[in-house]
C-alpha cells in the first residue's frame, strides 16, 4: 500500500482533488438561473446611480471644453463658433 502512494506525488492528489472537487460543483454552476432579482429598491439604486454618471460625464465635458477654450483651441462655448 504505500509502494502505491510514495509512487504519486502530492501535485497529482492535489490535482485530482481539485478535479473531483471541480466535477462536483460544475452543475452548481449550470443550474442558477441566469434571471436577475429587481427589488424597486435595486432599481432606485440603478437610477441614482446612472444620474450620477451622467452629471460627471456633463461636468467632465464641460471641464474639458473650458480648458480647451482657455488654451486657444475647440470652439468657445458661449457663443458656439470656433476661433
Amino acid at each position: 500500500m504505500s509502494e502505491t502512494l510514495d509512487s504519486v506525488s502530492r501535485r497529482k492528489v492535489l490535482t485530482l482533488v481539485a478535479a473531483a472537487f471541480g466535477a462536483a460543483t460544475m452543475p452548481l454552476v449550470f443550474m442558477t438561473s441566469d434571471a436577475e432579482a429587481q427589488t424597486a429598491g435595486m432599481e432606485r439604486r440603478q437610477e441614482r446611480r446612472s444620474g450620477r454618471h451622467e452629471r460627471r460625464e456633463t461636468r467632465r465635458t464641460g471641464r474639458q471644453e473650458r480648458r480647451e477654450t482657455r488654451r486657444g483651441g475647440g470652439s468657445d462655448t458661449t457663443t458656439g463658433t470656433a476661433k
